[in-house]
């Protein structure tokens, strides 16, 4: 029968490597338009760094088996993001990465494993790189910091998604468990302090999720509130156009009997006096 600590490794391999292809998405895009955008390629390189110490940690430990498998997978996936990005991304860009590439996975990381092989012996190689590891998983636990100063600054978990503060919540509780079933502070410690910024920004996503809903449906209501205003001044030119075409109807000269009358009236100034005798007995003819 599997050991408990087996069986959790097993579980916090799983979680680890759902986080760790969880750019692949992100990364469909980019191969797509041929463009990395906005996206910062200095999480995918220090996770490289992260997971491939981690990795050596697991062959130098006699039971790190666990440890070596999750880690491999995530510095496999990780490797092929940075060379996606260093493939996509703009000239100036690709060079300042390939330089961070330079100093940190191929210089730290190969003087790590040949003074580690070549300058030291026995315990101290794990007491070591165990350290390295650890420091290195406390500072990239601590960088979603920012993002909480900025949920209690603004009052909202917008910027701040709930599946990777739940997941870095889950990852961090699994390995801290696997770490104190087998008695291994490296692991233990950086993910017991995961554990902990995991739950603060849960309890911070439940305090203000709330008034982010809130603030969404106000905006919702002002954009809603601006397509009728925009709606009512169309309707307001329209009415005025046709208003406007009435009015110049209206100002159009109109012949009107009084103009025929006129015409008549100067037409009966203008007859002779004969004609107007003549006319008198037509009219007294006719009745009028």
């Amino acid at each position: 029968m599997a050991s408990l600590s087996f069986i959790i490794g097993i579980i916090g391999n799983v979680i680890s490597i759902l986080m760790f292809a969880s750019p692949i998405n992100t990364f469909k895009q980019v191969v797509k338009k041929k463009s990395t955008e906005n996206y910062k390629g200095v999480p995918y390189i220090t996770t490289l760094l992260s997971t491939s110490l981690w990795t050596f940690y697991g062959v130098l430990k006699t039971d790190g088996l666990l440890v070596v498998t999750v880690n491999g997978v995530g510095a496999a996936l990780h490797l092929l993001y940075v060379i996606l990005f260093l493939i996509y991304s703009p000239k100036h860009t690709k060079v300042k990465s390939m330089k961070l590439v330079g100093i940190v996975n191929v210089g730290f990381l190969g003087g790590v494993i040949i003074v580690t092989m070549v300058g030291l012996r026995g315990g101290i190689r794990l007491t070591l790189v165990g350290v390295l590891c650890a420091v290195i998983t406390i500072g990239m636990y601590a960088a979603p910091l920012s993002a909480m100063r900025t949920v209690i600054k603004m009052k909202s978990v917008k910027y701040m998604p709930f599946f990777l503060s739940f997941f870095q919540f889950l990852n961090g509780a699994v390995w801290s468990a696997y770490a104190v079933l087998i008695k291994d502070y490296y692991i233990g410690v950086p993910n017991g302090i995961g554990l902990l910024l995991g739950s603060a920004q849960l309890i911070l996503y439940m305090m203000y999720k709330k008034e982010s809903n809130c603030e969404e449906k106000m905006e919702e209501e002002g954009s809603a509130h601006l397509f009728k205003m925009q709606d009512f001044n169309e309707d307001q030119d329209s009415t005025n156009m046709k208003n406007t075409s009435l009015y110049k109807g209206n100002s159009l000269p109109i012949p009107s009997f009084a103009r025929d009358y006129n015409q008549k009236i100067i037409k009966t100034i203008s007859l002779s006096p004969f004609e107007l005798d003549k006319l008198n007995e037509k009219d007294i003819e006719k009745g009028f």
